[in-house]
């Protein structure tokens, strides 16, 4: 009943009824067993609060939950006791003859059965009285329980977008309980339940969006945001449901020669609100401040003309995505930074941190990108953690045709001695998956604590190319490791390779560091070229971070090199970066020499 709520009761009743006729009888007949493939064993919304609700308040307040428990258990007892004196008495009238005044017993337990009833009745009183009190200091804690209900259903609607968004129950009580641990302390509750709140919504976050694809973050991060605001009354239902369907009037001319037919229309359409009521007549009526507006490069900071500057940020939504709708995608993402947070829209995760989460149940699912290796991540902390393949406890398979024993002997060979393993692209060997999925759990059971399991597959184009067994997923912490969008966002990616010890290894720290800057803002530079097709480069080339990394050890061996001369070797490092790092990559004449262009802009001696 806690599970699944008042609607989902009848369900359940069901679901243990086949399950201890099964249990009874082994060999049930085919009537039941088409029986059990109707049965709806879901959570809703508001029975998975109620569970929270329960885990918060045992985490918070311990006393009241047990105190809950006691009294739950002590109704419970009352009623049964009452029944007993019930049947009791029943079983005696029934068993009378004759006058039943006349049997003194009988009239005795009458008695009985009066003052227990009234004792009992005076106990579930004053027991109703006390769990009311329960309930209102639990209800205290509410918030917290329905805000993290909300997120797992949105989480859970994910895999609507890509079958590789799997998530369990399982999983999300992890995250949900490491929350409430690492929550800041406040002795105020309301204080603390907003501290709670805010906790687990960014851990969900976090734990989420590791796993997503970049074209899906904002899809997700935006779903969140609104469907918060809209369980807090924040934003109102009917514009949030506008601004997603926004249905335009269909027209052939505009009204103001910067406006496209098209765009007129939605205006046209959004001045049909209420709220918006007149909005075409003032675009008519000031087409200069509007113009300046639709003519920004970044609309989504301008201010709206007059009145309409104090519209609220949903409905200035509205308006951009008429007038501006190539911005909206900016816009959205302002949008979750001034209702959410700033963290929310800018977080890189270290691999370190999301180890931690894992267990040798808990195996760490890398979803592939094009010019990404994922494993340098693994090999890099496997070596600080003693784990690597010269050692031989770093095992990396290659899946492939025949290479699914190899894989069976490893993983359990692995779970004995405590060992990794690496799994290469699973999604070669489809057939073999289901068998791997019962390996995986099977190995975990009375594993070595160290033992470990990564695994790699490419994401599908479509719902049927789909292979990954749910479990698989489900049972693993989900990470892509895609190239960031954007030179911002590109140059702190390339920076964040380096340490502060590889800062300081060069004797030449001033021209080590400069020109290190300078190798990550070319490395950002080519590789955001990429994403506007052959404006960009004429063919697709394979740049990598291991490109960065290489010429960067090559900067700092040339630069020793010559520490006594201490002159650099601008054309050695022109032609090794732009010939052979990443020129190695390009066969186009054009290419090649735009790259050497930029290496000759961004690293020669006038810097």
């Amino acid at each position: 009943y806690i599970l699944f709520g008042d609607k989902e009761c009848e369900y359940n009743k069901n679901f243990q009824l086949i399950l201890h006729t099964k249990l009874a009888n082994p060999h049930f007949p085919p009537e039941l067993q088409a029986q059990t493939t109707l049965i709806n064993f879901t959570v809703t919304p508001e029975g998975l609060g109620d569970q929270l609700l329960g885990m918060v308040v045992s985490s918070e307040r311990p006393d009241l939950e047990r105190l809950k428990m006691q009294l739950t258990m002590q109704q419970n007892h009352f009623k049964i006791e009452l029944k007993k004196f019930e049947d009791d008495l029943l079983s005696h009238l029934s068993a009378a003859h004759g006058s039943f005044l006349s049997d003194d017993s009988l009239v005795e337990q009458l008695e009985n059965t009066k003052c227990m009833a009234t004792h009992i009745q005076c106990k579930v009183v004053e027991a109703r009285e006390n769990e009311t009190k329960i309930n209102e200091a639990r209800e205290l804690y509410r918030p917290a329980a329905e805000r993290a209900s909300l997120l797992f259903f949105i989480i859970n609607d994910l895999s609507k977008i890509n079958p590789m968004y799997q998530f369990s129950l399982k999983g999300f009580y992890s995250v949900f309980n490491k929350a409430m641990e690492h929550a800041e302390w406040d002795e105020d509750v309301r204080t603390r339940v907003h501290t709670l709140t805010e906790a687990i919504t960014y851990s969900v976050f976090l734990y989420t969006s590791q796993g997503l694809l970049e074209r899906d973050k904002l899809t997700f991060l935006s779903n969140t945001a609104f469907q918060i605001l809209l369980s807090q009354g924040l934003i109102d239902p009917q514009e949030f449901e506008f601004l997603l369907h926004f249905p335009v009037e269909a027209t052939n001319v505009s009204a103001v020669s910067f406006l496209s037919p098209q765009t007129w229309g939605g205006i046209k359409t959004i001045s049909t609100m209420e709220k918006f009521s007149g909005l075409d007549k003032d675009v008519e009526s000031s087409p200069k401040r509007w113009r300046k507006i639709v003519e920004s490069s970044c609309p989504e900071d301008e201010k709206l003309p007059q009145d309409w500057k104090n519209k609220s940020t949903l409905q200035k939504l509205i308006i951009l995505r008429a007038l501006r709708p190539d911005r909206l995608t900016y816009a959205v993402r302002k949008f979750v930074e001034e209702s959410m947070g700033t963290k929310y829209v800018s977080t890189r995760l270290e691999f370190e941190k999301l180890f931690e989460e894992s267990s040798p149940s808990t195996s760490m699912f890398f979803i592939l990108s094009p010019g990404v290796d994922p494993l340098r991540d693994v090999e890099k902390l496997g070596l600080k953690l003693g784990f690597s393949i010269d050692r031989g406890t770093l095992h990396n398979v290659s899946l492939g045709q025949g290479q699914e024993e190899v894989a069976e002997r490893v993983l359990r060979h692995a779970s004995e001695q405590g060992h990794w393993v690496i799994l290469q692209n699973v999604h070669l060997v489809a057939r073999w998956l289901p068998s791997l999925d019962d390996l995986l759990e099977t190995a975990a059971v009375d594993c070595h604590a160290s033992y470990r399991v990564f695994i790699t597959a490419e994401p599908v184009q479509n719902p049927e190319q789909h292979v990954i067994p749910r479990g698989i997923l489900e049972n693993a912490i989900k990470i892509t490791n895609e190239p960031p969008s954007g030179m911002n966002p590109s140059l702190h990616d390339a920076l964040n390779n380096f340490s502060q010890d590889t800062l300081d290894m060069c004797s030449r720290g001033q021209e080590f560091n400069s020109m290190l800057f300078s190798l990550c803002f070319f490395h950002a530079c080519v590789t955001e070229r990429r994403k506007f097709g052959p404006q960009g480069w004429n063919h697709n080339y394979p740049f990598s971070t291991a490109d960065l990394t290489i010429s960067a050890h090559v900067l700092y061996n040339y630069l020793e090199a010559n520490s006594k001369s201490m002159q650099v070797p601008w054309a050695d490092l022109h032609y090794l970066f732009g010939e052979i790092m990443y020129g190695g990559h390009i066969t186009d004449v054009w290419d090649r020499r735009l790259c050497k262009t930029y290496l000759q802009e961004f690293m020669n001696p006038n810097m």
